[in-house]
């Protein structure tokens, strides 16, 4: 299913599983790309993963982590603000359970950019890089899979949605190889294992689930097949060894498809009902569990996306009967369990949207695209707890305080990771390219 905002940037929330053919040779690529990548040998980091909650469409910060109750009349919007466990620190009143987390995190109040479109501001905040037509950078999930080990068996980089269109969220100038192994879900948000001939099964991870009426036993002999092949053109390839290392990323892709811990991660039953109850049923609950699973099992980057926040039109009434309701619940309940778990001193969760939405509310109730202005949350990973970083002035207009940019986030996210904002990447044609080209870590969110 394809959801398209009001520019026509179209994402792709849930896709489906590719045929026999894509996970033969899109598997063995990946694979061998990521033999490519380079140990960093910098600082001990504080953190192993990341999990980036989406929020497609812009959300109106200013009306959840940001709230301005007290501004003039056709800027506040219709919700009073609300206590949090963070000392000083208020919400709007739809966000009551991530009040109750408000010390396990740091909100972020005077993010702001300069580019009021979906798709290339989807393309700064997802790669921390502002969107040039020299190059494309890659998403920080495919830095992150070309950076940091994972166990064999176990996908690097994992998408519940698609941001590839537009050019944002994919890999860039890495190659394809460094692309988010992605996830289809049966809308269901049952939870079940995924199995073979499983007709309830919430998830299935493209290169871990093959399709139906496809087994290991058929892969392998198409492995052989393709083996049979690369032996043929052998002798005329100078270059053996390369035809070498793709019979070796060919095993090591059957390794991950036949990877049992990455299989449970989907398996949400094995979770117990008030676990799952706590993220609650909606299109983010599950996966936001999901999410936890997969990183627990020692995935190193999760995307999940809630979309619908493109308000021009009915923007309360968005929030208070869809929008909160469910991000509210998952969100909390994704950042309470990370710490109960002991696994939210090594995880960092970062949620956003692409841009801001307009404090001066429009003629239908809502309010328009606004980059000069917005708020993300940040926690886990020696990311300073219960506080808020940075303030707006009184109408919400522009940051008066420690104003930050896509890049600094980027930057400090990568320094919990133990990577350098400064860090030069090797492009395949052997370019070197920075990491972050502006963007400097935020001491300030540093625990």
């Amino acid at each position: 299913m394809f959801k398209t905002d009001c520019e026509g940037f179209s994402r792709r929330n849930f896709l489906q599983i590719g045929s026999a053919g894509m996970l033969g040779l899109t598997l063995p690529t990946i694979l061998a790309s990521e033999a490519k990548a380079k140990e960093y040998d910098g600082k001990a980091p504080k953190a192993k993963s990341v999990i980036l909650v989406w929020l497609s469409g812009g959300p109106a910060t200013i009306d959840m982590w940001d709230n301005k109750p007290d501004a003039p009349e056709g800027i506040r919007g219709e919700f009073k603000s609300i206590d949090t466990k963070a000392k000083g620190v208020q919400f709007a009143e739809t966000l009551p359970k991530m009040a109750g987390v408000a010390d396990k995190i740091s909100v972020v109040r005077s993010l702001y950019h300069t580019i009021p479109s979906h798709g290339p501001a989807t393309v700064f905040m997802t790669t921390g890089n502002k969107p040039t037509s020299a190059i494309q950078y890659p998403a920080m999930g495919s830095v992150a899979s070309k950076m940091l080990k994972t166990e064999l068996g176990i996908p690097p980089f994992v998408s519940f949605i698609d941001l590839r269109n537009g050019a944002a969220g994919g890999a860039g100038y890495l190659g394809t190889g460094y692309n988010a192994f992605t996830v289809e879900s049966n809308g269901g948000g049952k939870g079940a294992a995924v199995e073979k001939g499983d007709k309830t099964a919430a998830f299935r991870l493209r290169g871990i689930t093959l399709p139906n009426g496809v087994s290991l036993d058929d892969l392998s002999k198409k492995d052989q097949l393709l083996k049979s092949f690369d032996d043929g053109f052998r002798k005329l390839d100078q270059q053996s060894d390369l035809v070498d290392g793709l019979d070796t990323f060919h095993k090591q892709a059957i390794e991950i498809l036949r990877s049992d811990k990455t299989k449970k991660a989907f398996s949400l039953n094995e979770e117990s009902a008030a676990i799952r109850e706590s993220y609650g049923t909606g299109p983010i609950g599950p996966a936001a569990l999901a999410a936890r699973r997969l990183v627990q099992a020692g995935v190193r980057f999760v995307t999940l996306g809630f979309g619908g926040f493109d308000t021009h039109a009915k923007t309360f009434e968005a929030h208070k009967t869809k929008l909160m309701p469910s991000l509210d619940g998952a969100l909390a309940a994704l950042i309470a369990d990370l710490d109960q778990q002991g696994m939210l001193d090594s995880t960092i969760v970062m949620c956003a949207g692409e841009f801001g939405r307009t404090p001066k509310i429009n003629k239908n109730g809502g309010r328009d695209h606004w980059a000069r202005s917005m708020a993300a949350i940040l926690a886990g990973g020696g990311i300073k707890r219960g506080y808020a970083h940075g303030t707006t002035d009184a109408s919400g207009m522009a940051p008066n305080l420690d104003p930050c940019t896509p890049d600094d986030i980027g930057a400090t996210i990568f320094g919990q990771l133990g990577i350098k904002s400064d860090t030069e990447i090797q492009s395949p044609t052997g370019r070197p390219i920075q990491l972050f080209r502006e963007g400097k870590a935020i001491e300030k969110l540093i625990g």
